[in-house]
């Protein structure tokens, strides 16, 4: 297994643009979060946002570049046809995948403590002089803060398992463009149908098995109970799709000829 890990390491790491990929989706967390930031007001406790939200607002950004990241690392091997070569040194399939999970979760943890740390600490700066103070009702935005902790670490380990889920999804289809698609797809696809669905009782349960939208109420500190289902409890929602996808790759994997 350490031989496997390693020589998917090395494969990863030399690939052309992976060093500016980690970059662009810090540098995107990071500044989508800015953005946001400079853009909230609040001037009473009245206010009904989440300065939490609001910081971390980049993640958005950051896991498109993460899910792509991801997938590339599988299918860009069957569009080269390099996976045969990968295959016929390490024939353990399930090994080479388990590798290929470690070194994405890997890079999208790396990603995800720069643009979430990068993003928490720009946020506190911002924010308190927006209106965002605890005299207006608001926790404090220090990461020393049980809330602000919990939004900033779970926000990393949701961009954790969309890797994963990213990557299961890749081996399944083996191609990028579809791998891409079908994980933004399933990311994104929920939000807009959230939209069009007036029903309370299934707008609730869209909420609950939503990836992003039970994910990332990882980030609310503001109106926690609100919440379809708890913070850790929707992150748990991710892990299971990120699981459930791993499940088919790996099948698919098993199964079917380089």
């Amino acid at each position: 297994m350490i031989l496997t890990l390693h020589a998917e390491w090395t494969k990863f790491r030399t690939a052309a643009g992976t060093f500016w990929l980690l970059l662009a989706a810090i540098g995107m967390t990071i500044g989508l979060g800015a953005v946001a930031d400079a853009g909230a007001v609040c001037s009473s406790s009245a206010c009904s946002q989440d300065p939490a939200k609001i910081s971390l607002a980049g993640v958005y950004v950051g896991q498109v570049l993460v899910a792509v990241c991801a997938v590339t690392i599988m299918s860009a091997e069957y569009g080269t046809g390099m996976i045969r070569t990968t295959l016929t040194a390490m024939p353990n399939r399930v090994e080479v995948l388990t590798a290929k999970a470690v070194v994405a979760a890997g890079w999208a943890l790396v990603a995800g403590v720069g643009g979430v740390v990068g993003s928490a600490v720009l946020g506190q700066l911002v924010l308190p002089g927006k209106g965002f103070t605890p005299a207006n009702g608001f926790p404090s935005l220090a990461l020393s803060n049980a809330g602000m902790l919990r939004a900033a670490s779970g926000s990393v380990l949701y961009l954790v398992l969309i890797a994963l889920l990213s990557l299961g999804i890749s081996t399944a289809v083996r191609d990028s463009a579809a791998g891409i698609g079908l994980v933004l797809g399933l990311l994104f696809a929920f939000p807009i149908a959230l939209v069009m669905v007036s029903n309370p009782h299934w707008h609730r349960h869209l909420e609950q098995v939503a990836p992003m939208n039970a994910g990332l109420g990882i980030q609310t500190t503001v109106g926690v109970h609100s919440l379809p289902l708890s913070p850790w409890a929707g992150l748990g929602v991710v892990g299971l799709w990120a699981a459930g996808a791993l499940v088919l790759g790996t099948l698919v994997l098993q199964l079917r000829d380089a």
